[in-house]
């Protein structure tokens, strides 16, 4: 079944995950696109503000949008989105955190000039496995309305 407009009314929409996350690929991911020290060397990770090896926050960020993708939006009348509003890190990624991704839609609106697509305004948020936020991003999806809903 694919999820229209009208299926994300305002509210939790679910809860996704987890996903384990290993120190192979925090290495492998900041060596590609974040080569900064505290992602890529324990040494120098432990002497730095975060206290140890952690992921990039891009790196969360990719994570996030792979389970948005595993979780509804490959099911979703998704026709993409035009940005994203809010990205904040709010506490490191680790090697063996089990994570999991809270999804809420903070709006819902229709389109004032394409009537036929709605606008979803998501809030995710990643926790590790304490109940730690670990990020959140807050970005808009236009999604297809159902036939005859215009």
């Amino acid at each position: 079944m694919t999820l229209t407009f009208e299926d994300f009314p305002p509210g939790r929409f679910g809860t996704f995950g987890p996903r384990h996350v290993t120190r192979d690929e925090i290495l492998a991911f900041a060596a590609e696109f974040d080569p900064q020290p505290m992602h890529l060397d324990e040494e120098a990770a432990a002497k730095s503000m975060l206290r140890g090896l952690s992921g990039s926050g891009w790196h969360l960020c990719s994570l996030m949008m792979r389970m948005m993708a595993d979780g509804f939006i490959t099911r979703a009348a998704s026709l993409g989105s035009p940005g994203v509003d809010e990205v904040r890190w709010l506490s490191p990624l680790r090697p063996g955190d089990e994570l999991t991704l809270e999804v809420d839609v903070l709006e819902a609106r229709t389109s004032k000039s394409r009537p036929e697509l709605g606008i979803v305004k998501f809030k995710c948020t990643m926790r590790n496995a304490k109940g730690e936020a670990l990020g959140e991003m807050t970005s808009p999806i236009l999604i297809k309305r159902r036939e005859g809903a215009v």
